[in-house]
């Protein structure tokens, strides 16, 4: 075995999740190695859409172009919930659009490529197979085609799925809900491509949703709630799809050459705790649930973008370790509700006739604007919020900050362009007092502070927003601002002056 390497990080998994962890990382200055067991990016379909609160979230860390706020406008995206149309997710109009097509493997290449511009080391080819916590590290061994070595680690974060070694490994304990669907997922071509549903179907059986392409291969999906499910790790063929997908739809589908094939199902998994001392999850290492909704890749690349931050103010000094503590309290009940809708979106699946007038029912409260606009944001991500740490004003604190357009002397700019260094923000308007700004300069090294003029009028005058664009403090809820604000910014950000790990 090769001597032992030295690093801040080691993320085991370098899909989107994991790569988007290391570059926030990267971006602040922390050494990181991601071990990718795969030896090339997979090609085959998997999630291609970018949720609304996705989108904004990247937007902010620079990923993706922010909108000029003076020209944008409104848009809405039609999508559905339980294969029922009728769903819309639509987005503030300073925001961008509230759904962006982008193929799982694209989002990874590119990914990748800014990794190595960062210089963040990915090693693909590379399995994590046995961890070994110390007190102040972590010691994980991994196997290549070079045999194998060990990396010990300040942390070690398992973004490397469903079957997560560190997660494993670590010992985390995780609730679980058996499945009520087995599903298929192939690349076919479909011998009358023309006679079959486009979109979602429902049958007897179950649903189907396909995408049909008369001059090349259909993706076609299955859910079958017919009795006994296979086991998951069987093996999938190409007649079982076509089995499952005649029984759904009531008539005989011909279909041949199949690109890629798998299976899937609706079982449902919420670890107990993101973190264990040194070790933490995201993405499908830490939840996982059906693909209804296009949820699981999001809700994973919103756990890269609260954590990343946090995880380097820690490795900087400075803030404490316990700021990593605020990644659980807010990503478990972000993760719950996803697993929550997606478990209520089987239910509404379920093809019994029985279900029908309940399905009817939903189908009229998605017409209702309050009932869409609370389904949206659950699953467009834009309904999550975090726990206020000040009580008295839960209207702003914990909820994500509008990309408000503000003039900066001369320059007109928005909250999504000034958050792209990845810094804490500190904004002021002209009726905020001086001591707010004497206060944060104490941060100036891990929180900008900018005097502007807000394009909207809002209830504060100072605001202070997290890396990740929510909201950490206002000074709408009155009292003594300045100690306010000093409260949050130790909370958020550690101690004046840094240094907290010595």
């Amino acid at each position: 075995m090769n001597a032992t390497e030295h690093t801040d990080v080691l993320v085991v998994g370098g899909g989107p999740v994991g790569l988007l962890l290391a570059n926030e990382l990267g971006a602040r200055g922390v050494s990181v190695i991601v071990a990718e067991a795969a030896e090339n990016i997979r090609q085959e379909p998997r999630a291609g859409t970018l949720h609304a609160r996705t989108v904004q979230s990247l937007t902010r860390r620079g990923y993706l172009r922010a909108p000029d706020t003076r020209s944008a406008s409104a848009s809405a995206a039609p999508f559905h919930f339980a294969g029922m149309p009728g769903l819309a997710i639509h987005a503030p109009a300073t925001e961008g659009p509230p759904l962006m097509n982008v193929p799982q493997s694209e989002l990874e290449r590119a990914l990748a490529e800014l990794a190595g511009e960062l210089g963040v080391d990915v090693r693909r080819g590379a399995r994590a197979t046995e961890l070994r916590r110390e007190e102040h590290a972590v010691e994980v061994t991994v196997r290549s085609t070079r045999g194998e070595h060990r990396v010990r680690a300040g942390y070690v974060v398992g973004a490397d799925g469903a079957r997560s070694t560190v997660r494993d490994r670590a010992g985390i304990g995780a609730a679980t809900h058996p499945p009520n669907f087995a599903a298929v997922l192939g690349l076919v071509r479909l011998d009358r491509p023309g006679a079959i549903p486009g979109g979602w179907a429902h049958g007897p059986h179950g649903w189907t949703l396909v995408n049909p392409n008369p001059s090349g291969h259909s993706r076609v999906i299955v859910h079958d709630f017919r009795k006994p499910l296979p086991d998951h790790r069987s093996p999938v063929d190409l007649e079982e799809l076509r089995e499952r997908t005649s029984s759904v739809l009531g008539f005989e589908v011909g279909m041949s050459d199949p690109a890629f094939l798998t299976r899937f199902s609706d079982f449902c998994r919420l670890v107990d705790s993101f973190r264990d001392g040194r070790v933490l999850l995201a993405g499908d290492a830490a939840h996982l649930h059906p693909p209804l909704g296009g949820q699981g890749l999001n809700l994973g690349l919103q756990d890269a973008l609260n954590l990343g931050w946090k995880l380097a103010l820690v490795i900087s000094g400075s803030a404490p370790d316990s700021l990593l503590d605020t990644y659980h309290a807010e990503r478990h009940p972000a993760a719950r509700r996803v697993v929550d809708n997606t478990r209520a979106q089987s239910a509404l699946m379920h093809p019994g006739e029985e279900f029908d007038p309940l399905r009817d029912l939903f189908g009229e409260l998605l017409n209702l604007r309050q009932a869409n606009d609370h389904v949206q944001g659950l699953v467009s991500g834009q309904g999550v919020t975090y726990e206020a740490l000040d009580s008295a004003d839960t209207r702003h604190e914990g909820r994500f900050l509008t990309n408000v357009g503000v003039r900066t002397g001369q320059a007109h700019t928005s909250v999504a362009e000034l958050l792209t260094s990845g810094a804490g923000l500190l904004l002021l308007t002209p009726a905020a007092g001086a001591e707010l700004a004497d206060t944060a300069r104490q941060w100036k090294d891990r929180v900008d502070v900018r005097t502007v003029e807000l394009d909207e009028e809002r209830e504060w005058s100072a605001a202070l927003v997290r890396p990740d664009g929510y909201l950490a403090w206002t000074n709408a809820a009155g009292g003594t601002s300045a100690e306010s604000l000093r409260e949050h910014l130790v909370h958020f950000f550690g101690p004046a002056g840094g240094r907290e790990n010595g």
